[in-house]
C-alpha cells in the first residue's frame, strides 16, 4: 500500500491548520508558503476536505481555513481514508462484508485482515495533536521511542 500525495498533502495542510489554530482563520497561500504545496493543489484537496466536521470556511478579505474541532479529534487514519478512499492492503477488503469468490476458501484472507487491523489500529491512533507534541519533543530533545 502507498499513500499518494494527496493523502499526504492532506494529513500536511489539516496539520498547518492545527499548528496555526489560535490564529483564525487560514489562507491557502499561507499553508502554500510554509509547506511548499502549490495553492492549486491544496484548492484540490479542500475539495475533499470541506466538511461540517473536518474543516471551517470563511470567504472574504479575512478569509481562509481553520479545522472544526481540536486537533486532538483528528487521526491520522481519519484523513486518509477521506483523502484515499480506504486503507486495505488488497482489493478483496475494500468492502464491507468482502465480496470475493474465494473468501471461503482463501488461505491467505487472515494475512491480510491481520495486515488491515493493525494499519487501521495504528493510523487511528495517531492524532494531529500527537505530531505536533511528537515533534516538538524532537526539537526539544526529548523525544524518546
Amino acid at each position: 500500500m502507498k499513500i499518494s500525495t494527496k493523502g499526504r498533502y492532506s494529513l500536511r495542510m489539516l496539520l498547518d491548520l492545527a499548528e496555526h489554530k489560535n490564529e483564525g482563520f487560514v489562507s491557502l497561500k499561507e499553508i502554500s508558503d510554509r509547506q511548499g504545496i502549490s495553492k492549486k493543489y491544496l484548492e484540490q484537496l479542500v475539495l475533499l476536505l470541506n466538511r461540517p466536521e473536518i474543516l471551517k470556511t470563511n470567504r472574504g478579505n479575512k478569509g481562509g481555513y481553520m479545522l472544526a474541532r481540536d486537533p486532538s479529534q483528528y487521526t491520522v487514519g481519519q484523513i486518509l481514508r477521506i483523502t484515499e478512499g480506504g486503507l486495505s492492503p488488497v482489493t478483496c477488503l475494500d468492502q464491507e462484508p468482502p465480496l470475493c469468490p474465494r473468501m471461503q476458501i482463501c488461505k491467505t484472507l487472515p494475512v491480510w485482515q491481520g495486515l488491515e487491523r493493525t494499519i487501521n489500529d495504528y493510523l487511528d491512533g495517531i492524532t494531529l495533536q500527537d505530531l505536533i507534541d511528537s515533534y516538538g519533543a524532537r526539537e526539544s530533545g526529548m523525544y524518546h521511542i
